[in-house]
């Protein structure tokens, strides 16, 4: 009776999916080949688009009106970056958070949460509502957590015994959270305190079907919905964490879809980042702009993205 159960539950949520009420199209913005795109991010007083190359060790920025690019080498395998509201930007490498002055290609250390674990290196992360710095890590054996981090460059840690640390998102009233850790095929809601920064009252909203492969990054639009990243899925799903349901797809032609923002002068376009490595042969073919990044506009509006704050 208990394997019906299950059986029956996979089946309405694979139907759920496979029939989403709103199915998009992403077209390709810049034909990258990327080794592994990810974190996406619009700045939000230079309208442009940041994401980087994690094989590649580099940060990207590209003015879509001019389509004008600049890259910047990073030097270490690099997981995040986020805006500082006193310019530069903070860039979450494998062995620390620094600051890094792009016009001086200067790199100065923040805090290294991690160093006593060598195997881990950081990953996703975002800025919260009050410009705290939240990074998450991965690595083997459980063993990486998520962190959050001040001006002073004091790390707290928020939640421990995670696998792979990726999208995290805050809602426009500043009273949730929302987080996930990859291998777990869930979103976790946290009620969120927008004075202290600590969460509280952890519960699973959204948990995927096998077979659609690991939520990734993450973005949030201004009615609260859920767009998630799809490694190995070839998509971007948007979900409503209120009902734990999807309700719109948006298709991306390569298989792993790492990381989606919200950018343009309205905030509607969503651009989406992918990865060239990790596929077989038979992706390559069937996906040969593998590693690219996209965009769509969905009739969604995202949210600004936060600053960290150093005063």
């Amino acid at each position: 009776m208990k394997n019906a159960i299950m059986f029956l539950g996979f089946l309405y949520l694979s139907l759920n999916f496979n029939y989403a009420q709103k199915i998009y199209q992403a077209s390709l913005f810049i034909d990258a080949k990327a080794g592994i795109g990810e974190t996406a991010l619009w700045h939000p007083s230079e309208k442009k688009l940041y994401w980087i190359d994690v094989d590649k060790k580099l940060l990207n920025v590209i003015d879509p009106t001019t389509k004008l690019e600049n890259h910047y080498p990073l030097g270490k395998m690099v997981g995040t970056v986020v805006p500082i509201d006193t310019g530069g930007v903070l860039v979450a490498l494998k062995d620390g958070v620094y600051v890094f002055n792009m016009k001086t290609n200067n790199f100065r250390l923040l805090v290294s949460p991690e160093k006593e674990l060598p195997d881990n290196w950081l990953n996703d992360g975002k800025c919260d509502p009050s410009g705290r710095f939240w990074v998450g890590s991965m690595g083997p054996h459980n063993k990486a957590s998520l962190y959050r981090i001040n001006a002073e460059g004091e790390s707290v840690k928020m939640l421990d015994s995670i696998t792979i640390s990726n999208g995290i998102v805050w809602t426009l009233d500043k009273t949730k959270m929302y987080y996930i850790d990859s291998p777990t095929l869930a979103v976790q809601q946290f009620d969120y305190d927008n004075t202290t920064g600590n969460i509280s009252n952890s519960k699973v909203v959204i948990k995927f079907p096998n077979g659609i492969g690991s939520p990734d990054g993450m973005a949030i639009d201004t009615k609260g919905n859920l767009w998630i990243a799809h490694w190995g899925g070839s998509c971007v799903s948007c979900w409503d964490p209120a009902t734990g349901q999807m309700i719109a797809k948006v298709e991306v032609p390569a298989l792993n879809v790492t990381s989606c923002a919200f950018g343009g002068e309205n905030l509607d376009m969503l651009y989406i980042t992918t990865t060239s490595l990790f596929t077989d042969e038979t992706s390559q073919k069937k996906y040969p702009a593998s590693g690219g990044v996209f965009m769509v506009k969905t009739g969604a509006k995202g949210l600004r993205a936060n600053y960290f704050k150093t005063k």
